[in-house]
């Protein structure tokens, strides 16, 4: 795609800038589940009482309407949160609620300014709130990962790169705008970018019949069974296979003609994930404003240990393997070796050396299975 020369602003959202997170979800109750609901979430304030990171909450009932409820909760930050409301702990702290909720939404903002604050904001006192509103494209990205069975990846990369693409428009205020989708062995990552609401749309897209026959047809070879049939098992199913998007930016340089979008698996060692992540985003970041660098937009998804890095690169990915793997700089590649579970990628050793670096890039680099954009994106 052509570029303009007009000026614009670097795009930039991420979870490791260290402001306070206000959590919110809306609740729709079923008739009559009140007390029930009560209950399970006296049970469950207490066990989040104890999560680290987690401030305060507030569960609130609609003047207007019984059935529609209100949870707001207050985190010292995003990793934290998303640490907990990722975890298996989460999914079981949570199945005794969903006999009586109809719906839900959940909203995530970063805290940028607070009415009543005792003291003023100054660069010094700002620790918890967000000094600069970021500025974002109007699109929500979020990935999805999960597991086949070994021996299977070819047959999965076969169905999913056949299905039928949905409809774009979701409605006059949603659209689908691109889905990429990757395998790394026996793992599949498909990253969406949604402009407008992304639960309208993955409903949407979930209601496709082209799309259900693909995923009733990959059902057999996942690792993790599930029944899209049934409501819980899709729920617990789609819960574990979450993959957050942490950090995105977007050089504000003209669009380079012939982009190219890949995506990077860096399996993180045991509890470093987070870790990874913040290392990739902070490279990414000063990527955006190097003139220089071949890496001209990342998105970093990360979820416990897992952490994918899709990039649009200009030019091919092995003419500079320290920019595309996101360790330019005085030792960034001996911070990476430190976080990476080498093994698990099926490269050890060292990351000072040139060698070593360009075959974990191309131990890194996914498979491509397929990248569709909406006609006019």
């Amino acid at each position: 795609m052509t570029s303009t020369t007009t000026s614009r602003a670097r795009i930039s959202q991420s979870v490791f800038d260290g402001s306070r997170l206000r959590v919110i979800l809306l609740l729709d109750l079923y008739d009559g589940a009140q007390q029930q609901f009560l209950e399970a979430y006296e049970v469950m304030r207490k066990q989040v009482a104890g999560v680290p990171g987690h401030i305060s909450d507030q569960l609130c009932q609609s003047i207007e309407n019984p059935s529609q409820w209100l949870i707001t909760s207050e985190w010292e930050s995003a990793p934290p949160f998303l640490a907990w409301v990722n975890s298996e702990e989460h999914v079981e702290m949570v199945k005794p609620m969903h006999s009586c909720v109809r719906d839900t939404r959940s909203m995530r903002y970063s805290i940028l300014r607070e009415t009543g604050a005792q003291r003023p904001l100054t660069p010094e006192t700002a620790a918890g709130e967000q000094v600069a509103a970021r500025v974002g494209d109007g699109v929500t990205r979020h990935a999805l990962t999960f597991t086949v069975k070994p021996g299977s990846e070819s047959k999965v990369a076969e169905l999913l790169a056949g299905y039928e693409s949905p409809e774009a428009q979701v409605d006059e205020n949603t659209r689908l705008r691109r889905t990429s989708l990757f395998m790394h062995g026996n793992r599949v990552v498909r990253a969406v970018e949604v402009e407008g609401d992304l639960l309208s749309a993955l409903r949407h897209v979930a209601r496709q019949p082209g799309v259900r026959a693909v995923e009733e047809a990959i059902n057999p070879y996942l690792e993790q069974d599930r029944d899209l049939t049934d409501p819980e098992s899709a729920r617990v199913f789609f819960t574990r296979a979450a993959l957050p998007a942490v950090h995105h930016v977007v050089s504000a340089r003209p669009e380079p003609a012939g982009l190219r979008r890949h995506a990077l698996y860096y399996p993180a060692k045991e509890g470093r994930g987070t870790d990874l992540a913040r290392l990739l985003a902070q490279q990414d970041a000063e990527a955006a404003v190097d003139p220089d660098s071949p890496v001209y937009g990342s998105t970093v998804f990360q979820r416990d240990d897992v952490v994918v890095r899709l990039v649009d690169v200009e030019g091919e990915l092995d003419l500079d393997p320290v920019a595309a793997l996101g360790v330019k700089g005085a030792r960034k590649a001996k911070v990476l070796e430190r976080l990476l579970d080498g093994a698990a990628i099926g490269v050890e050793g060292s990351l000072d050396n040139e060698r070593n670096l360009n075959r974990l890039l191309s131990h890194a680099d996914m498979l491509p299975v397929t990248d569709r954009r909406a006609a006019d994106s």
